[in-house]
Order: structure tokens, then sequence, then C-alpha cells
């Protein structure tokens, strides 16, 4: 072997990825452009206002009780039944804090966790498009064969005819989302019956990415699939604290699986991230005893929605239904004839407003014209961004 390198200068071994289509995120070029533009940023999924300072006063004193070193591998114990105790009480299933719960480093690694614990070389995996970034690359890591399902265009809902279509006997596991990013829409009780149905006669798994679970509004009710035993006894339910108590840069989580389930999990957890941060986590599980910030989050987002759509309706998109998580959805042929990139390129330069074309979110970049904002803002980030809006 020939090298034109010498001792002292060193030779970087050449690298096959194992992530070819993998390069820069969508959320991280348009914060990028946004920042350098000077435009307000409706893209990323993160709010600009602060959480509850209850919650850091409490992080704050758990670091000043010296709970500053390594929790157990599964999560604080407090915290682990102050999840079982409130997925009982909203969804009427009980988790065991000991086997059946463990605290993550956010959802991402919730959910790279479940994959790399059930998926091997050749495994199927089924992702409905459009999906989370994250999905597609956590199945490659782990050896798995990605089988894309489109949602319904337009109305984003599950087509059951082209799920079933899907499976195959190499088929390991489907990966759910609901309340649904980037489309906003929620799966209802007969959505999840019907995959409860579909499911039944299958050994496959289920991942529900759950994150933006209290966000759910007009009333509805999030269909969690801890509340169809036939999805629950397959299930890694991922949930996100950052999601909802605004803390997203805290990066805690936690996954809900039955006990054979758990097990595996952790033996991937353990040797991934270990454990999460100790005085955060006790902080968490002394915030929890109120249910009070989640009960009503709701209504808070639900305001934040109806205060955008009503400025938008003053411009020429067309607005898709926003039934549950913190995005909206638009429509944008009456305002310009641009591809969705193009177009959301053209939108942060001219008029000020990032946004996230919805191309993004498909492996073949599926372009339907639509771009997706985030309205997890303050009231005045809102209406300066809806300000410059109402010119289209």
């Amino acid at each position: 072997m020939s090298t034109n390198a010498s001792p002292a200068t060193g030779r970087t071994p050449p690298l096959q990825t194992k992530l070819p289509a993998v390069g820069t995120t969508i959320f991280t070029v348009m914060s990028a452009l946004a920042t350098e533009t000077g435009a307000v940023n409706l893209g990323q999924g993160f709010p600009d206002f602060n959480c509850d300072p209850r919650l850091v006063d409490d992080v704050t004193q758990a670091m000043q009780q010296g709970l500053n070193q390594y929790p157990p591998m599964a999560g604080v114990p407090a915290l682990r039944e102050a999840i079982s105790r409130k997925i009982e009480a909203l969804h009427g299933r009980h988790y065991s804090a000991a086997d059946e719960i463990t605290v993550t480093a956010g959802a991402t690694q919730a959910i790279i966790t479940a994959v790399l614990a059930i998926v091997r070389a050749g495994d199927e995996v089924i992702v409905l498009e459009p999906c989370y970034d994250s999905y597609v690359p956590n199945i490659e890591l782990a050896g798995g064969v990605v089988v894309r399902v489109p949602l319904s265009p337009g109305t984003f809902r599950p087509d059951f005819d082209l799920i079933a279509a899907a499976i195959t006997p190499r088929t390991r596991a489907i990966l759910i989302n609901s309340p649904h990013n980037p489309s906003a829409t929620v799966w209802s009780e007969a959505d999840m019956l019907r995959l409860q149905e579909l499911l039944t006669p299958t050994d496959i798994f289920l991942i529900s990415d759950e994150v933006y679970e209290h966000m759910v509004f007009d009333g509805q009710t999030h269909q969690s699939a801890a509340r169809f035993p036939g999805l629950a006894a397959r299930a890694f339910i991922v949930s996100s604290f950052g999601k909802t108590y605004h803390v997203t840069g805290w990066k805690v989580g936690y996954v809900a699986a039955p006990a054979p389930l758990t097990a595996e999990f952790r033996k991937v957890h353990q040797f991934n991230v270990f454990t999460v941060n100790t005085p955060v986590q006790h902080a968490l599980a002394r915030y929890m005893a109120d249910p009070t910030p989640y009960l009503d989050l709701p209504a808070f987002y639900q305001r934040k929605r109806d205060l955008f759509r009503a400025g938008l309706e003053r411009t020429r998109f067309k607005l898709l239904p926003s039934e549950g998580s913190y995005f909206q959805c638009v429509d944008i042929s009456e305002v310009s004839d641009l591809g969705e990139a193009d177009f959301a390129q053209w939108l942060t330069r001219e008029i000020g407003v990032a946004a996230i074309p919805l191309s993004a979110f498909y492996g073949n970049g599926f372009d339907q014209r639509v771009v997706r904002f985030c309205f997890a803002k303050k009231d005045e980030t809102l209406q300066a961004a809806l300000d410059r809006l109402a010119k289209l």
C-alpha cells in the first residue's frame, strides 16, 4: 500500500459514509438564512419564549442539593413514577416505572435507540411520508430497509390500503407520528383502531412518536397508542419534555414500552447515552406533581394558532387544517409559481419570514406547493411575521 503522506504530516484514511444521502438539514439551512437576512424565523420548531421560572428554580435547587452525579441508567425513579402516573391518568394504561419506562436524552435519541433495539440487517421498516428527518437515517444506521408509504396528499391522512400493501414477511416495524410533524394532522380513534386491526395478526413492532401529545386542538383527544391494547403490547411510545415544557434545549424525553421491549431498549440505551442529566430529571419529577402545565397546553397553543391563522387569512395563502402540534401549513399556489424550496428561500430573503418546504420531509422531494410555519413563538414575533406576510 502506497501513501503520499509522511509520518510527520499524517494521513486521514478514506471513509465510506454510512449515510450518503445525508447533508445539512433543512432546519439548519433555513435558520442560518434567517439569521443572515434578519428574517423572522418561523422555520425551525422551537419556542422563542421562556419556560416556567418554577422549572428553572427546581433545576437550580436540585444542583444546589448536590444531585449532580450519575442517576440510575433507566432514569431517576421519581421521574419514571411521575411519567407512569401521567400516562395512566390520561390514557388508562399502567406502565411499571421500574420495568417499562426509560428516560432518554430527548425524543430523537429515544427513536434511534428503539430502532437499533429491534431492527436487524435487511429488516423492513415502514415510514409514512412526509416524516421527521431522523427516521430514515436511524433505520439505515441499523441496517434496515426503509419502506416509504405516502400519507394522502392534501389531507395527510393515513391510507391503510397502501400501508397494508407495504407489509411483507420482512416488515419489522412501522413508525407513526401523531400529532404529525410537519402536517399538523392528528390521528383519530378510528385511525388507531384500523392500525390495531392491521397489525394484530402480525409480529410487527410499532414506534409511536407522540412528542406533540399535549398540543391537540378544538376539543380533540390525543389518541395515544397506550389507549389501544393491541398497539400498546407491541409499541415503543415516545414523548418529549422539551416540547411539553418549552425547554427543547434540555433534550429530555422518555419511552414507555412493555417490559420485554423495554429490556431490549435499555440494552442499547445503556451503551448509547447510558443515562440523562440528573438535576433536570429531579426537577421534572418535582414539576410534574402539578398536571396543570400540560393540561393547559392545548389552550395555550390553540390561542397562538388562532392568532396566527387569523393573520394569514389576510394573505393569498390557502390555510391547511392545524389539528395539533405547533405547526401551520399553507398552500402557496396562489402566491407564487416557485417550487417549495425556492419559495422558502425567496420568502426568507425578500419578505423576511423563514418557513420550511414540505418537500424536505420526502425522500423523493415531492413538491405539493406547501410550506410549514411554526407558531410556537411570542405573540410579538408572530405579529412581526404577519405584518411582513401581509404583503402577500
